[in-house]
């Protein structure tokens, strides 16, 4: 990429919030003069998915994409963390080439992105204190709660969709944050009552914190990695590439890591 082009996308990435972390992806081709360089795009703070230790970016969508990516022809040079929210509109401008953030396959996102074949499943999460006296069984029981999710993520669709337009919760008793870091915080520090998160991350934080899940609602999601609209050869490369992780093991290998499935 021209020196030119780099220093504008990180203009345009200090402009939405977002800040570079170049990593190195084992077993990638380089110095071939057919391959194509990619930077990927996430939001840390999503845990097992992708979150900072100790100054390094990792988790599952990581490693994955790098294994995904390096079975191709192209080259990953790179990662540049953003708010989730701002993932869409990177990818469309072109500061980023793929998106891996445990973003949900929606309708909505199909209009203005392409995504590889789905790579996880997930359902929501209703997360509530250990210790509160608080315990819903339903999306119904929400009811004079205050609710909080990430901005623009499936757990804030389910709060504007079914709580807020249903009537359940008025607007004003939903929390947006940046990163679910944030919102579990404010869910410790009872700021809010329940928080509205995928299942493998609530299952993350309910581990080191005085968290617990009170139910799962099913929405039977599926994750995928965001493209540009259009960008066909790069749809096959990955596709062909998760195809090659899942059948050499390191998929397996990798939810066992991360998720403790086998």
């Amino acid at each position: 990429m021209p020196r030119e082009a780099r220093v504008d996308r990180r203009r345009y990435l200090q402009a939405i919030g977002g800040t570079v972390a170049t990593l190195s992806v084992a077993g990638c081709q380089s110095g071939s003069g057919d391959s194509q360089t990619l930077t990927a795009g996430t939001a840390p703070g999503f845990p097992p998915f992708e979150m900072k230790q100790d100054g390094e970016l990792v988790g599952f969508d990581v490693e994955l994409l790098e294994a995904v990516v390096a079975a191709t022809e192209y080259e990953l040079s790179g990662w540049e963390e953003l708010e989730f929210k701002s993932l869409i509109p990177a990818l469309n401008n072109g500061n980023v080439d793929v998106v891996a953030a445990g973003m949900t396959i929606n309708d909505d996102r199909d209009e203005a992105i392409d995504f590889s074949d789905p790579y996880y499943s997930s359902n929501q999460a209703i997360i509530v204190r250990e210790s509160g006296s608080f315990s819903p069984s339903s999306l119904e029981d929400l009811s004079g709660a205050t609710v909080g999710a990430q901005k623009g993520t499936t757990g804030e669709s389910v709060i504007k969709d079914q709580l807020i337009e249903a009537g359940t919760i008025p607007e004003s008793q939903y929390n947006a944050y940046g990163n679910y870091v944030l919102a579990v915080e404010d869910l410790l520090n009872e700021n809010v009552d329940v928080i509205i998160i995928d299942v493998p991350v609530a299952n993350s934080f309910v581990a080191d914190r005085p968290i617990k899940s009170a139910f799962v609602h099913e929405t039977g999601e599926q994750f995928g990695f965001g493209i540009q609209s259009g960008n066909d050869d790069l749809a096959d490369a990955l596709n062909s590439g998760l195809t090659t992780v899942e059948d050499d093991g390191t998929y397996r290998d990798l939810t066992e890591k991360w998720f403790g499935q086998k």
